[in-house]
């Protein structure tokens, strides 16, 4: 009865389509990593294929290669290590002084009746300000040196760090807080037993959307008042007509900025692991 039924076997499935299955089994493999590489690739496609149709200038639109060559350039004069060191050095000071400040004041916002009347009104009217507009104030307050820049990159930190926290501990469940009361629990171990826990994946956001602020801001932090930083080559590059310096200097911030959101995101990952199981 079965004589005229064909009968798919694994085998004979995977024999009639091994390329697909076997990219598939390539990238399941790979991981992240694959689906990166293969992105930039087809980035890296779209862009020669804009610049083969002749449409735009080539000093306006270099190729691949001419990209990759000025990047060779600057590694080999020493200028892109010492750009990447300047630039990582000011995000990471400013990071680590806005977010320090974002989580204080997220708890001292969300936690008490004098911050919530008194700080927090004055906050929603401060975070919609641009935080590129401040420039010319901190410049005016601190002038072209360091602390001018580390404060733009602080208060641009600040901001989503603040929001993101305050909203995660402001909605701390009631039952929570009524359980840790019967049980005897102060303030402060409350807080740090239930509140902070409970708010860690909205804090872990907020420094995500810091780390990558501050790399937003290092560009313009650094047109001023500098001679070294990946914010300075840029500028120079735009300043001198050199688009393919300009165009690998973008990308070398995207990359830096990239591996900084992982390294934030492997830090807060033992915090935030309860809220990852629960999905």
């Amino acid at each position: 009865m079965t004589a005229g039924l064909a009968v798919r076997t694994p085998a004979a499935s995977a024999g009639r389509s091994p390329g697909p299955a076997r990219v598939r089994s390539a990238f399941a493999r790979l991981g992240v990593l694959g689906w990166t590489v293969a992105g930039l690739g087809i980035a890296a496609a779209l862009w020669s294929l804009i610049v083969a149709t002749g449409r735009f200038p080539r000093q306006l639109f270099p190729s691949v290669p001419e990209i990759l060559a000025a990047g060779h350039t600057l590694w080999t004069e020493g200028l892109l290590a010492d750009d990447i060191v300047a630039s990582l050095r000011r995000a990471a000071v400013g990071f680590a002084i806005g977010a320090a400040a974002g989580i204080v004041v997220a708890v001292f916002t969300a936690t008490t009746k004098a911050g919530r009347n008194l700080l927090q009104p004055v906050l929603r009217v401060f975070s919609p300000i641009p935080t590129i507009g401040l420039v010319p104030l901190a410049i005016l307050w601190f002038g072209l040196g360091e602390n001018s820049k580390l404060l733009v990159i602080a208060l641009g930190v600040f901001v989503p760090v603040w929001i993101n926290s305050h909203s995660g501990l402001a909605s701390t469940p009631v039952d929570y807080l009524k359980a840790a009361r019967c049980l005897g629990a102060g303030r402060w171990q409350t807080l740090s037993k239930v509140v902070l826990p409970e708010a860690a994946p909205d804090i872990a956001s907020g420094l995500r959307v810091g780390a990558a602020m501050a790399f937003v801001l290092i560009v313009v932090a650094e047109m001023t008042g500098t001679t070294a930083g990946i914010g300075y080559r840029i500028s120079q590059a735009q300043l001198f007509s050199q688009a393919d310096r300009l165009i690998f200097c973008l990308i070398t911030l995207g990359i830096v900025g990239a591996l900084c959101d992982l390294l934030v995101a492997s830090v807060t990952s033992p915090f935030t692991r309860w809220a990852q199981e629960e999905r």
